[in-house]
């Protein structure tokens, strides 16, 4: 039995637009990532967001954030110190885990700024649309400026 959607009616009436198949395909996938740490995404306003994580243990040293190819990457890096090796946990509830976490941006998503605040890493993005793509009104002039040689 197929789990998966049958994306070939849009292959024959779409063009251009097959990669949206593959990142549907990707988020359905079976092997997520890890659920740690914790995150939030948030609307902050119409192309403004915020992702929230929770990074307790973490000092903003060992963070990472990276954008590449339309992802945002964030990772956490605890080094190895020989006295924490040693410690005898009766009950270890804060992982403070090395990890990686990715995030799939919309196209003209933009990572604008990160900051730490009560053991959360924020990161404050905005879609940013080129003059190109936004809507415009074109004027009705009355005469044609194709045929209006001087």
């Amino acid at each position: 039995m197929r789990n998966s959607p049958d994306f070939s009616p849009l292959y024959r009436s779409f063009i251009g637009f097959d990669h949206l198949a593959g990142l549907i395909d990707k988020a359905a996938r079976a092997d997520k990532q890890s659920s740690y740490p914790p995150f939030n995404i948030e609307l902050i306003s119409q192309d403004k967001y915020r992702v929230s994580m929770a990074v307790a243990g973490f000092s903003e040293q060992e963070l990472d954030i990276e954008t590449k190819q339309n992802n945002l990457i964030v990772t956490g890096t605890k080094p190895v110190i020989k006295e924490q090796a040693e410690k005898k946990f009766l009950h270890q509830g804060i992982a403070e885990r090395n990890f990686e976490r990715k995030f799939q941006l919309g196209d003209h998503v933009k990572v604008i700024g990160a900051f730490m605040e009560d053991g959360l890493l924020h990161i404050d993005l905005e879609r940013e649309i080129p003059e190109a793509l936004k809507p415009r009104k074109i004027a009705i002039n009355g005469k044609s400026l194709l045929n209006a040689e001087s």
